[in-house]
């Protein structure tokens, strides 16, 4: 038997899943409809996959965490990086550590 829960979360009363909408993060093997493993007890590290909120919107990207900013990059050239400014309502909501992936259809 293998319980999910035990394997994967760490910090269960910081830890929640969450459903990928969209392909941003596409040439990261995180795909739309990925589930992911989401830990806000963790402290953001360069590199890290985040989910952010931004001006009202939650986006899912890497973080690179720059002395004077912070830059929120997709890994899709089809879309830009987005510069963190003194300017926006921002947070790390959370730190994605697995993300689960649908390989079939089961009808």
């Amino acid at each position: 038997k293998i319980d999910l829960n035990k394997e994967l979360i760490n910090n269960p009363s910081s830890t929640f899943y969450a459903k990928v909408k969209g392909s941003s993060m596409i040439d990261a093997g995180i795909s739309d409809g990925d589930i992911l493993v989401i830990d806000k007890s963790i402290e953001p590290r360069d590199g890290d996959t985040a989910v952010c909120f931004i001006d009202g919107e939650f986006t899912l990207k890497f973080i690179k965490i720059e002395p004077d900013a912070i830059l929120l990059v997709p890994a899709n050239s089809k879309f830009q990086p987005i510069k963190v400014t003194e300017e926006n309502n921002f947070c790390i909501w959370g730190i994605v550590t697995y993300s689960i992936k649908h390989h079939r259809i089961i009808s």
